[in-house]
């Protein structure tokens, strides 16, 4: 009796522990914003070496990609945003410009 307590207890927590495991992967999967942040950098350098013409949009991999010229306190910045419309999620980036 005491085995068969044991086996399923060992089976419950392996479960548990598996289930876990499962979710952390899958949020870190849905959460990876490596490869936006990635793109907007390459047009980031791409603007300070004079290569891209602002305003600019695309779609990269899901995304809405967005670079645009703002004006705040007197001073010209570059804001480079990325949108996901499915999860909602939005990655930005400024650079002062010249």
């Amino acid at each position: 009796m005491e085995t068969l307590i044991s086996m399923v207890l060992v089976i419950v927590i392996f479960m548990v522990s598996s289930m876990i495991l499962n979710n952390m992967f899958s949020n870190t999967i849905k959460n990876n914003t490596r490869l936006i942040s990635s793109h907007l950098n390459e047009l980031e350098y791409q603007f300070i070496n004079d290569k891209l013409i602002l305003p600019y949009h695309d779609e990269y991999n899901g995304w809405s990609v967005s670079v645009t010229k703002e004006k705040q306190e007197n001073k010209d910045y570059v804001q480079f945003s990325a949108l996901h419309p499915v999860t909602n999620k939005t990655v930005e980036s400024n650079t002062y410009s010249k």
